[in-house]
């Protein structure tokens, strides 16, 4: 796959050869998951983490215990669904 800037492919001879509408949608899509996908998981990567202070602060305040389970269950769904998109972006753009 040719490099990305901006979401527009840069390939070699693109400006000779005219694909159909079709491909050039398709790689045009690609190229902005490129960049959307990883800021994704970096957005999952933060709330995993926020979810984590919120409630070792509610532990340490000794705030209601059962707001705090719930908190850590967030957590823990969190962290899953960051590893899951992670595991899917390193399946999806090994080269």
């Amino acid at each position: 796959m040719a490099p990305c800037i901006l979401g527009i492919s840069i390939a070699s001879g693109a400006a000779l050869r005219r694909p159909h509408l079709g491909a050039a949608a398709g790689r045009r899509y690609i190229c902005l998951m490129e960049y959307a996908f990883p800021i994704v998981i970096l957005l999952a990567m933060l709330a995993v983490l926020g979810t984590l202070f919120l409630g070792i602060i509610n532990m340490a305040k000794g705030g209601n215990p059962r707001r705090s389970n719930r908190l850590m269950q967030s957590r823990v769904l969190l962290q899953g669904l960051a590893l899951l998109l992670f595991v899917i972006f390193m399946l999806l753009y090994r080269r």
